[in-house]
């Protein structure tokens, strides 16, 4: 079957939900239509839709203002509802590891196996060894099916459902493409989420979920500096969105800022020293960062000076045309890092496996 159009990419995040359309065609990849909007802070918590109703009118809004005529959408998952595992099997034909991998993945899987939906692909095959290594990947049917169904009721179709870490890689795949022989590190910092990906040689050797995130900036600042949530939201992203600057010291924030940076990247050291101590890849060359508080200064630096290699943000347009003319490019550059997972998954064709 030929694979179809790009679908939409939506990226249904704890804080807010963006919509990305892209278009190829022979001269490129475009961007169509990007949209964003701000979740209530307690319609979607650790992954877990609490206010489905909230996230239905975020979606459907942005459907409706963006005008859209396509309706097949991609949507990703992560957090405690989905497992990556990297497992090493006897070599055998791709028929017998379709029969056995249930079977296989109930060793690996702190859930009933008919609980979830289950994936795959093979990484490599170790003939001398008679091994192949497998990256096995599950989602509980409930967190999928609850969050398909908040995508149909705001009137869209979805027809692929990914993982996060996936989609940044994807992402990431398309706008640098993987130098030879390298091992580096995607990060992803979402609200309450913080995803690690280690890709070596374009595969992926390592992956894990740390429950924090930017929530944690934003919480500190609140207890420390005794001031409500927006305004600790705006001093988190620099300060300048609105907020008097005089009003508080600046080196207050920073010095919650650093403090926050550092037990976030001890957490990030520690998953990646474990990565090192088990795995024969080799060092790391480079860490991309994303998310919406992957824009914290202190935070690249802090992970930078720790982990000893070089720490940059991703951008996730930067193999992508944008029409000047269609989109404000100030804005496009505010909310570079908070588009990844959207552009990751508005790549996505229907019928892709």
């Amino acid at each position: 079957m030929a694979r179809g159009k790009n679908v939409l990419g939506l990226d249904i995040g704890s804080s807010s939900i963006k919509l990305v359309q892209l278009k190829e065609s022979k001269k490129g990849i475009s961007l169509s239509s990007f949209s964003m909007a701000p979740l209530p802070s307690d319609a979607i918590v650790d992954g877990a839709l609490m206010n489905s109703a909230a996230v239905v009118d975020t979606i459907a809004g942005i459907v409706q203002a963006q005008k859209l005529k396509v309706k097949q959408v991609a949507i990703s998952v992560s957090g405690h509802s989905v497992i990556i595992k990297k497992i090493s099997l006897p070599a055998m034909t791709p028929e017998e590891l379709d029969e056995s991998i249930k079977w296989e993945a109930e060793q690996y899987i702190p859930f009933d196996v008919n609980d979830v939906y289950l994936d795959y692909q093979i990484l490599q095959t170790r003939p001398e060894q008679g091994q192949m290594d497998v990256l096995l990947v599950a989602a509980k049917k409930e967190m999928v099916n609850e969050y398909a169904a908040v995508v149909r009721e705001a009137g869209l179709d979805p027809v692929v459902v990914d993982v996060d870490c996936f989609t940044i890689q994807n992402c990431f795949e398309i706008n640098y493409g993987y130098p030879p022989g390298e091992t580096i590190v995607l990060i992803d910092i979402g609200a309450s989420t913080i995803n690690i990906n280690v890709v070596a040689n374009g595969i992926t050797t390592f992956t894990r979920d740390i429950s924090m995130g930017g929530n944690q900036f934003t919480e500190e600042v609140q207890k420390q500096l005794n001031v409500g949530y927006d305004e600790a939201e705006a001093y988190k992203l620099g300060g300048e969105h609105g907020v008097d600057a005089d009003s508080v010291v600046p080196q207050e924030v920073e010095r919650v800022m650093a403090s926050v940076s550092e037990s976030m990247a001890s957490e990030i050291h520690r998953s990646l020293d474990f990565y090192l101590a088990t795995s024969s890849e080799g060092r790391m060359s480079r860490i991309y960062l994303s998310g919406g508080s992957s824009k914290v200064p202190a935070l690249a630096r802090t992970l930078e000076n720790r982990i000893g290699v070089p720490c940059e943000l991703v951008d996730p347009f930067r193999g992508i045309q944008i029409d000047s003319k269609l989109f404000n490019l100030d804005y496009i550059n505010e909310i570079r890092p908070l588009a990844t997972v959207a552009v990751g998954l508005g790549l996505r064709k229907h019928g892709d496996k």
